[in-house]
């Protein structure tokens, strides 16, 4: 336990210090976490954080921004990401070390460099009492919450609710007002989308249905689809999965985007069907040693 958490400190703190050094060296601010601040301090103000179109998280993320409040904009988005970092290295060290994997995936580090909600909300799977991030982005947490409901999960996302709607009663309807500014994707009407629906092959296992829940989830970025990482268990899955999330991050390096279909594409290709093979490859090698010698 002592060794678990020493390296979970470690890897939240690195990737703190990284994710402050790329925003103050950008001057980003907060980035991507700033929105959950503003909504936060407006809402314990009185005010409408729904004032602009740009605002589109609920208040269920500005509760998770409140303990960060009294930070420096880059401290606090550095600080959060560290949070949820090491909060997930200690889930995923439950069983040994070989899932810290998944910090060599693209979308990790496409995630720490606009401090985003992705390893929280991945981090809910593996603590019950953390699932109300799912709440906080609802796109990207719907298909964490789906899959890994328990009564525990369940009772804390309805006290987490509750103390939104103590917050902001209103803040329901006022956030709804705001979906039809937000730019996406889905992945599985995004060629070559269609062929996730091969999961149903494997429709009696869960990541079949957690890799098709979140192809059906909008999205605008790489870092959305960092909770497929729940799927890949050994290290070869893992290590393929990871290495070939990174031509998604070439790709966006030396072509930038043109729009978010694009982005889509390369998402399928570089992060969904790698993970619907890993679904695929696993249930085969799994029926050939049921087959009879």
């Amino acid at each position: 336990m002592r060794a678990r958490i020493s390296l979970s400190l470690l890897i939240g703190g690195a990737s703190g210090a990284f994710c402050w050094y790329i925003l103050h060296h950008f001057n980003q601010q907060a980035a991507d976490f700033q929105w959950a601040i503003r909504a936060a301090r407006y809402a314990l103000a009185g005010k409408n954080p729904y004032d602009t179109a740009l605002e589109q998280y609920p208040i269920t993320a500005a509760l998770f921004a409140i303990p960060f409040l009294r930070l420096p904009a880059e401290m606090a988005a550095a600080a959060f990401f560290g949070t949820s970092s090491a909060l997930l290295a200690f889930g995923l060290t439950r069983h040994g070390y070989t899932r810290l994997i998944v910090f060599l995936a693209y979308p990790y580090w496409a995630a720490i460099l606009t401090a985003q909600w992705s390893p929280l909300i991945m981090a809910s799977a593996l603590f019950p009492l953390l699932l109300p991030a799912t709440m906080a982005k609802p796109q990207v947490g719907l298909p964490v919450a789906l899959t890994h409901l328990t009564r525990t999960g369940i009772s804390a996302c309805i006290l987490w609710s509750f103390v939104s709607l103590l917050l902001m009663p209103r803040w329901p309807w006022l956030w709804v007002g705001q979906w039809g500014h937000y730019d996406h994707f889905l992945p599985l009407l995004v060629w070559p989308g269609p062929l996730l629906l091969l999961a149903l092959l494997r429709y009696r296992e869960s990541d079949c249905w957690f890799l098709l829940l979140t192809a059906l989830m909008p999205q605008r970025w790489f870092f959305d689809a960092f909770i497929l990482w729940l799927i890949p268990k050994s290290r070869r899955e893992l290590l393929f999965t990871s290495l070939i999330s990174w031509g998604a991050g070439l790709w966006r390096w030396y072509y930038p985007p043109a729009s978010f279909a694009q982005v889509g594409r390369w998402a399928v290709a570089c992060l969904y069907l790698p993970m619907l093979a890993v679904i695929l490859l696993r249930s085969l090698t799994r029926d050939a040693y049921r087959q009879p010698c």
